[in-house]
């Protein structure tokens, strides 16, 4: 089992046709009595593990000072999303819960203390939970404009998959040009995203490993200089083969288990090997001999964790992806495409290798007569 790829829902609102304090059904009486409407949003709720999700109307939530309404246009649907549904991700989240950790969007609205974006930009955002909706409130420090050339769609593929991917490779293995990269799960969404950064940015030469031909003829397609089905065969042989016996200097691993051993057996003098997750379902124990013999390194990246640990870094690893994207270094890769209502009634989305987009009806908010 490897890694999905990662989804979007396109989320795609009609024009505004009213003031934002239209919109929120506020109005000025009695000395600015502000009365609420009862505007509601669709949103997917996740309301019992492991059953299919839902779709319901909620009410829209007042902005806190520093928070921004965004009006979601595509939404990332990620292998985390899916392990959430399941209980199975390292965050657990009380039920009911909106899944969707990244999306693409326009500023509806802003509180009192935003001073970063303004109602109308495009932007992309990232959040642990309740993107999967119509409209996503959320801090603005977790907000970034969508630059000129970048689409929607693209922007919204960029945050998890290619964050984590840069981060991996640029900051924590420091990959240089010239180096040999192997990727496993190279047909999962990192996967792909690690290949393009790999190869197009960092000007490495990539191996890529996949559990099928067809998955290894779409990582070579990426950029991959080689790839390995590892189901026919020896991962550690192969990578003997095309390296001449060398090994490779990085690994960016998302499989775990066996293939995490013959990927770290795989590694030349000094080499890294970087953790981003087990897709495989195996925790692997790391032999400490391999890491003394070769004098290797053996790494982790939790991208999600670097938001509160280190922002700036999470942050960096964002815009990166974002003008990667503008220079055209990278392209982000789109499996499939569905709307919200195609994406709940087909009962495997929540389990495909596939990138997907949500499409529902257009939605024009609209005021009501206080």
């Amino acid at each position: 089992m490897t890694a999905p790829l990662a989804g979007l829902l396109r989320l795609q609102r009609g024009r505004r046709s009213a003031s934002g304090k239209q919109l929120l059904g506020l109005s000025s009486l009695n000395n600015d009595i502000l009365l609420k409407s009862c505007r509601n949003y669709r949103a997917v709720l996740c309301t019992e593990l492991t059953k299919p999700l839902i779709i319901r109307n909620l009410p829209s939530p007042s902005l806190q000072l520093h928070e921004v309404r965004v009006g979601v246009h595509y939404c990332g649907v990620n292998f985390a999303d899916i392990l959430a549904c399941k209980g199975l991700y390292q965050k657990k989240h009380c039920l009911p819960f909106t899944p969707g950790m990244e999306f693409s969007g326009m500023v509806m609205e802003t509180g009192a203390n935003v001073s970063t974006v303004q109602e109308g930009d495009r932007v992309i955002g990232v959040t642990g939970t309740s993107a999967m909706a119509e409209e996503c409130v959320t801090d603005q420090k977790v907000l970034w404009p969508i630059p000129e050339g970048v689409s929607y769609e693209e922007a919204a593929a960029l945050p998890v998959s290619y964050g984590t991917a840069i981060l991996a490779l640029e900051h924590r293995a420091r990959t240089q040009p010239g180096e040999t990269v192997l990727v496993t799960a190279a047909a999962g969404a990192t996967g792909l995203a690690a290949i393009d950064v790999a190869a197009n940015v960092l000007k490495a030469k990539v191996i890529a490993a996949a559990g099928s031909d067809h998955k290894c003829n779409l990582a070579l397609q990426k950029g991959a200089a080689h790839s390995v089905n590892y189901i026919q065969g020896s991962l550690k042989e192969e990578v003997k083969k095309l390296t001449d016996n060398r090994g490779v200097n990085v690994v960016l691993d998302a499989v775990g288990g066996d293939i995490f051993k013959e990927a770290l057996q795989s590694l030349a003098w000094e080499g890294r090997i970087v953790v981003v997750g087990f897709a495989g379902g195996a925790i692997p124990s790391v032999p400490a001999n391999l890491l003394l013999l070769k004098n290797v390194s053996a790494l982790g990246v939790f991208w999600g964790r670097y938001r509160e640990e280190d922002f700036p870094v999470f942050s960096s690893s964002v815009s990166s992806a974002l003008w990667y994207c503008q220079e055209r270094r990278i392209q982000p890769h789109v499996g499939a495409v569905f709307n919200l209502e195609e994406f709940l009634d087909n009962g495997s989305a929540m389990r495909w290798s596939a990138l997907v987009l949500f499409q529902p009806h257009k939605w024009i908010p609209e005021a009501k007569s206080p």
